[in-house]
């Protein structure tokens, strides 16, 4: 059997296409590779269609349509992973227009295919009391408790994403001079972030605790596993999952569910609450537009209402109020009611 047009097209898109022109991360091709083998999947499973058997022409904006129907409904993903699966789709097809310009009307009815509006979801985060409980619980009088404590500083203290986090090499982290660290963002996108007194303190005891000053370590990863392999977006969950649930027995302050993105939520809020600039935490937080950055000003009630005490007058005299339980008709009513 000849490969079908989807078939070469695929192959060129995630071989050469991604990765030689637009440069992407393996992040992000890894993600779009988990797309088109749930594409297969469902084509497969859900409408006896044969993955050699699939080409462009069976990939109408209908069958996207139930796809991501499917990928909603009966897969229980959110709104949000759907239209995931959706840009990648689009980005698949956007790159067949120019390959085979004669589908181009059957290309733009899947490229017409809208995102699903999604309800605005709170933004969870610690408060600098959990947080600082947290950071409390690694015990620092053993070498994995003070990896773990540093670990989880600099997830903080620089507000990187877990990937960002797992991709630190030793070349990356600065502590002469202006302490800082370099992390490598979406789209390979370079930020500067500085870093407080404690974590420099941190981060010098632990590249001296496991010898990794010198200069040929370079390219080894800031972080491993107990394997000496880099660490995982689970593996970095589950460290955090212990302290949390040990800090959860000492304070309600602890939520349910605590996650390696909390950290960069609570950095930016926390920011936010001590007057930071938006457009200061937007480059720290390496957001390509304000508005990204935006929906922690919006989700800060604290500072909201701090900044309604202060620009608005308290025009309600509570100090003339009488008081209600010297009104012995009102405490005979209470009584017999």
């Amino acid at each position: 059997m000849h490969p079908t047009d989807f078939a070469k097209h695929l192959t060129t898109f995630l071989t050469d296409f991604l990765t030689g022109q637009r440069n992407v991360s393996r992040n992000t091709i890894k993600s779009y590779r988990d797309t088109f083998k749930l594409l297969l999947h469902y084509c497969q499973e859900q409408e006896g269609i044969a993955a050699e058997a699939i080409t462009m022409e069976t990939l109408s904006s209908h069958r996207i349509l139930h796809f991501l129907d499917w990928v909603e409904n009966i897969r229980r993903c959110s709104v949000s992973t759907r239209n995931q699966r959706l840009a990648a789709i689009h980005s698949f097809f956007r790159y067949a227009q120019g390959e085979e310009p004669a589908g181009l009307y059957h290309f733009q009815q899947v490229l017409a295919i809208p995102v699903k509006k999604a309800g605005a979801s709170s933004i969870a985060h610690l408060t600098p009391e959990a947080m600082q409980l947290l950071l409390a619980q690694p015990d620092t009088t053993t070498v994995g408790g003070r990896r773990h404590l540093t670990l989880m500083s600099v997830l903080y203290d620089t507000g990187a994403r877990v990937q960002e986090l797992i991709d630190l090499k030793i070349r990356d982290v600065v502590l002469c001079g202006p302490a800082l660290i370099i992390l490598t963002g979406k789209g390979r996108k370079i930020r500067r972030v500085p870093l407080m007194r404690g974590t420099v303190m941190l981060l010098e005891h632990y590249l001296q605790e496991h010898d990794l000053g010198q200069p040929w370590k370079n390219e080894t990863p800031l972080f491993v596993n107990k394997q000496q392999k880099m660490l995982t977006e689970k593996g970095v969950a589950y460290i955090i999952s212990i302290y949390a649930e040990q800090a959860r027995r000492i304070s309600p302050l602890i939520p349910a569910k605590v996650h390696p993105h909390m950290f960069r939520h609570s950095k930016a809020m926390h920011l936010l609450q001590a007057g930071v600039n938006l457009i200061y935490i937007r480059d720290f937080l390496g957001h390509t537009d304000i508005k990204v950055t935006e929906v922690y000003a919006r989700a800060d009630t604290e500072t909201k209402r701090k900044a309604i005490e202060q620009a608005c007058a308290d025009l309600i005299d509570v100090s003339n109020l009488p008081d209600w339980t010297k009104d012995r008709a009102l405490l005979s009513w209470l009584s017999e009611l």
